[in-house]
């Protein structure tokens, strides 16, 4: 039987280029005459930039600490012991680079029982232990403190969580056992599975507190002086801590199953993390925590060694590393200063344009229409939703102030861009609307100014071709809803020179925008992609398959929200314009439905009614229903599972081949940060590459082996 100190040693051979965790010990005499007290700080050496994290060398180091505490525990020289974390990081679990690497199940199942083997010594010693979460705490981070006797919490804690099912895990260091014990099923199933399902949704030192986690919440300033007071209290007995009765009934199970139903609204059986997670709950019924911690070792191991898990851990490291640095941008050395921003339309997406810049860049922002009306309804949504953003707390009123005097609108052109540096259109989806319009921004602006497009399919270089400056034309899409979507997609023309490209980057990252760049191709990446995936959908509806069938049959894929529903948002008219974009440069390819034209002339939204009835459920529209003509040839889910995904690959590779990104992996952070894909599928490359679609259609695989995939 190998010890935990063998364990971790093997481990940490597999993975040298671990950024190592030190745990040291002082000891301190406790106020109030208490006693002395053992602090153990976790603390990698670098700054708050670089969270501390736990990999095989840094759990022996913690280890050796424990070691030292124990003894001193042992031998009455300390009356209790304590774990902290560096200036504003506790620790933010595993270090996921060295799970990346694993490629066995016994190393996998080591990593597991590892950490357990560790933390599990915090409670097993002969004094009161204590956690002070001071920072940043997230996965292993927040179990090792849940091994300790008490817990305290700093109320400037801007991120706590266990993230691991998000990711394809689940807490395996003592969280899936401990914390429904500790507050309960409910409110465990709320941070393990609903939290990490929305978007890895962080709590704050307040909620860690009301939860039940913590013990105690203490202000950030002096926190951990406050947590040292308050523990010599509760070991002098003058402060009793009192935690709530567990209900182990009914209340019980009823969290479990509101867990399943979440998991089952969210990825729709598509992936194992969540289901493994609520069935080692359900088993901590009954307080056995070491029953708990074998089941998440094995739940731990199996899930390391399932593509999911990789696939997880690639999204995060695209969102996280890869748009940090987008692949293709030139020099940001290249960029010129932006002091003025002018946008042409003052619609709802130009509006939400000017608020975006206005908010970021805080610059002159000056919105242009064809009439006074529209001018002063453009800048009245600005005003408002300043008014919205100081109403809740967001911004305070002198930045209030600020922001409405930065914003204004006129009629003139001239008068507008005349001093403007980044000038975006966001007009009528018309080719000739828009050179209309550039050719008149062009006669007034600046000659060093950025001419951005906000166009979704239209071509940027048949845009400036009738230009005398087509090289500062550049293609700046944006998502909708803007403020929420990430991704920006920045499109290079024939004719787009490096110093107009480097300062579009550099305007997306002060935007905070995941900016990809991507070639002056039909619907450049996003769009092009889900235009035939709709389409395909489309296509077998039309021909005779049933709506219902359709729909379900992309359910394994874990959207967040089926076809149809998606093509209510984006609006059925814009569809069908982006079809009709596609159909006329790949008409082999892309499809224009019938039904779906007939749908937009009857002025319909969607293809979907919602009643209170039904519980607000789509239901398919009788008036849309009549008017849908349809073939005979009608599919089974698989057929048309099959025959949409066969149509996303092959759309994929002939990108690829075209160049329109640089890699794959472009492909899949456009749809992870502009479409909402699932995250724990990495996108859609590494789903297609492990069903078995990619090298049915193509060949081969879109991703090297080990990337998204356990190595070989």
């Amino acid at each position: 039987m190998s010890t935990t100190a063998e364990l971790l040693k093997g481990a940490a051979e597999l993975f040298p280029d671990e950024v190592v965790t030190s745990a040291h010990v002082r000891h301190l005499d406790l106020p109030f005459g208490a006693g002395r007290f053992a602090l153990i700080t976790l603390d990698n050496g670098f700054d708050h930039t670089k969270p501390t994290t736990f990999g095989p060398q840094s759990l022996a180091n913690l280890n050796a600490a424990i070691d030292q505490v124990e003894q001193e525990a042992t031998a009455g020289t300390i009356v209790g012991a304590g774990i902290t974390g560096k200036p504003f990081i506790f620790a933010v679990g595993a270090d996921l680079k060295g799970v990346e690497l694993l490629k066995k199940h016994d190393e996998a199942l080591a990593i597991g029982k590892g950490g357990h083997d560790v933390f599990k010594r915090l409670s097993a010693l002969a004094v009161p232990t204590f956690a002070y979460y001071n920072g940043a705490a997230m996965g292993g981070g927040v179990e090792v403190g849940l091994h300790c006797s008490y817990r305290t919490v700093s109320k400037a804690i801007p991120a706590f969580s266990l993230p691991e099912v998000f990711l394809g895990l689940v807490p395996g260091w003592g969280g899936c056992a401990i914390l429904p014990n500790l507050i309960g099923a409910e409110r465990a199933v709320s941070v393990i599975i609903e939290n990490s399902l929305n978007q890895n949704r962080q709590l704050k030192g307040k909620q860690v507190f009301e939860l039940g986690i913590a013990d105690a919440i203490f202000e950030g300033a002096d926190f951990l002086e406050q947590s040292l007071l308050w523990t010599a209290n509760v070991l002098n007995g003058t402060t009793e801590v009192v935690r709530a009765e567990i209900d182990r009934g009914e209340a019980w199970d009823a969290a479990v199953a509101k867990g399943r139903a979440i998991a089952d609204s969210k990825v729709h059986g598509a992936a194992p993390a969540a289901y493994r997670a609520l069935d080692i709950i359900a088993a901590a019924k009954d307080g056995d925590l070491q029953a708990g911690f074998d089941a998440e070792d094995t739940a731990l191991a199996d899930l390391i060694m399932g593509g999911e898990l990789r696939s997880g851990i690639y999204a995060f490291n695209l969102v996280q590393k890869r748009a940090k640095r987008p692949a293709g941008a030139p020099d940001k050395s290249l960029a010129r200063p932006v002091s003025k921003v002018g946008v042409v339309g003052a619609g709802l997406m130009a509006s939400q344009l000017a608020l975006l810049f206005l908010r970021r860049l805080e610059v002159p922002v000056v919105l242009t229409d064809i009439d006074q009306e529209r001018v002063d309804k453009g800048v009245g949504y600005v005003h408002a939703e300043i008014q919205k953003l100081l109403g809740k707390g967001r911004i305070n009123q002198d930045k209030a102030n600020r922001l409405t005097a930065l914003v204004s609108g006129v009629l003139d052109k001239a008068e507008g861009f005349a001093d403007a540096d980044f000038i975006i259109e966001a007009v009528f989806e018309e080719m000739s609307v828009k050179q209309k319009v550039f050719a008149e921004v062009e006669a007034v602006a600046p000659a060093h100014a950025i001419l951005a497009t906000n166009t979704s399919s239209l071509s940027v270089s048949e845009m400036a071709s009738k230009l005398q400056h087509p090289e500062r034309v550049v293609g700046f899409h944006f998502f909708n809803p803007v403020a929420i979507l990430p991704l920006l997609e920045i499109v290079r023309g024939e004719q787009t020179d490096d110093a107009s490209l480097a300062t579009a980057f550099g305007v997306a990252k002060k935007l905070k925008k995941t900016a990809v760049l991507t070639k002056d191709a039909p619907a450049f990446v996003v769009n092009r992609i889900l235009t035939r995936f709709m389409g395909e959908i489309q296509n077998v509806i039309d021909e005779g398959t049933p709506v219902a069938t359709a729909e379900k049959a992309i359910e394994p894929l874990g959207l967040p929200m089926s076809p149809l529903v998606l093509l209510e948002l984006v609006g059925p008219a814009i569809g069908l314009h982006v079809s009709e974009t596609l159909n006329r440069s790949f008409p082999e390819r892309f499809t224009v439905s019938p039904n779906l034209a007939a749908v937009v002339k009857a002025g319909k939204r969607g293809f979907y009614v919602y009643s209170a009835e039904n519980g607000f459920k789509p239901e398919l529209d009788p008036e849309v229903a009549a008017l849908l003509v349809q073939g005979d040839s009608v599919l089974t889910e698989e057929q048309v599972r099959d025959r949409v995904l066969d149509a996303v690959a092959q759309e994929i590779g002939l990108m690829l081949e075209e160049g329109v990104v640089a890699e794959a992996q472009d492909i899949d952070l456009c749809l992870i940060t502009g479409a909402g894909w699932p995250f724990h599928l990495g996108g859609i490359t590494p789903y297609l590459d492990r069903e078995g679609v990619s090298e049915r259609v193509n060949g081969k695989k879109f991703l090297a082996p080990g990337i998204a995939s356990v190595p070989a």
